[in-house]
């Protein structure tokens, strides 16, 4: 691999946040990258040697663009994967690899290769047609998740009883059992081509009911030591099993009686892992681009305790965004502010994260309350 001489022409598939901070880090190892996305004022728009602008799901565009680089990644799963295939058959590296993006692209073969792969996940039932539900096996409450296209909350629905079957979805989708978890936990691990596999110390993440998107991220984990390991060994297994190259964030749910089920899959890097950039020896990002470049993978030591909040456009403001109360928040020692170059705001978009690391873990809990309380995106 030609990495870190500068003549290796890396693509990324999707020019939004996770593109950008993989930028940041790909300059440290003086790699050439481009980048595809329908957006032209997407975050990465200024940071790369080449911005395209283009459908990620139009085969032709995905082919032409992958054919000007030795070596493409995504920053983001919808993408056009037959596209993909093709271009990993005539020689270009693509790292997750197609294989591993169309199965976790749909929510029906990733349960499917947990059940095959004796990988602990909630009970589910596979669903065609909304007729369907009303045979459903899965007992009530239960979440209905459309097969594809689902992201950040969307595409999700509870359905409590049989008076909530009316506002079901209609299209391909999946049912599986209500799980009444203790806490969501995630480990993010990645593979080189050699094999070689790495977990980050699990992490605990609060979501924001109404947004259904993360909000508040505490590393390392202060659960027991044998549940860490448990879902350190899971990821590990997810990763063995696929054969991925790269990157892959595995969600789960600890439930109350103590076990681990995983819940979902994403192969790149991963909102639950921001906080490594100041909290850990090596950040996911970095990781990703040596476990791509088939280099060693890097020490995922925490370094202290870190807390990650995201930083959401505020509900009923649409419009440039406006940042409110960055000065207090800068004020407050141990806060790593990252925005990630959005123009517009609207409510819940994801406009940027601050990391907060303190060796005392209380104050870095006290400090996080502080920033979410302090800065707002408003227009």
């Amino acid at each position: 691999m030609k990495a870190f001489y500068g003549d290796l022409k890396l693509g990324i598939l999707g020019g939004g946040q996770l593109g950008r901070m993989l930028i940041q880090q790909a300059i440290n190892y003086n790699v050439t990258v481009k980048i595809l996305d329908p957006d032209r004022e997407a975050p990465c728009r200024k940071l790369c040697d080449e911005f395209n602008v283009g459908s990620l799901g139009d085969y032709e565009t995905v082919y032409n663009f992958g054919k000007t680089v030795d070596l493409l990644t995504i920053e983001i799963e919808k993408v056009n994967v037959d596209a993909l295939e093709q271009l990993e058959k005539e020689g270009v590296l693509v790292y997750p690899q197609s294989r591993v993006i169309r199965l976790i692209q749909d929510k029906g073969l990733q349960k499917q290769f947990f059940k095959e792969n004796d990988i602990p996940t909630a009970d589910f039932q596979i669903i065609t047609s909304p007729q369907q539900l009303q045979q459903s096996l899965i007992p009530f409450p239960y979440i209905q998740k459309l097969r594809k296209d689902g992201y950040d909350g969307k595409g999700v629905y509870k359905v409590i009883d049989e008076s909530y079957l009316a506002g079901a979805f209609k299209e391909p989708s999946l049912i599986e059992q209500w799980i009444d978890f203790e806490k969501e936990i995630a480990v993010i691990v990645a593979r080189n081509e050699n094999g070689e596999i790495s977990t980050f110390p699990m992490v605990e993440m609060e979501f924001n009911p109404k947004a259904n998107l993360v909000e508040f991220l505490i590393a390392p984990s202060t659960l027991p030591f044998a549940v860490q390991q448990k879902a350190e060994q899971i990821a590990k297994k997810i990763a063995d099993s696929l054969k991925i190259v790269g990157l892959l964030a595995v969600e789960m749910f600890l439930d109350k009686q103590g076990r681990i089920l995983v819940n979902e899959l994403a192969p790149r890097p991963h909102n639950s892992g921001h906080q490594t950039i100041e909290g850990n020896v090596v950040s996911q990002f970095e990781q990703h681009l040596r476990a791509i470049f088939n280099q060693p993978l890097g020490d995922t030591a925490s370094l202290n305790n870190a807390i990650m909040v995201n930083v959401l456009g505020e509900a009923g403001y649409e419009g440039p965004a406006v940042y409110q109360g960055i000065e207090k928040v800068l004020k407050v020692p141990g806060v790593y502010i990252h925005l990630y170059g959005k123009a517009l705001t609207k409510p819940f978009r994801k406009m940027g994260h601050v990391t907060i690391v303190d060796a005392d873990r209380e104050k870095a809990i006290e400090k996080a309350k502080f920033v979410q309380k302090t800065l707002k995106v408003i227009s």
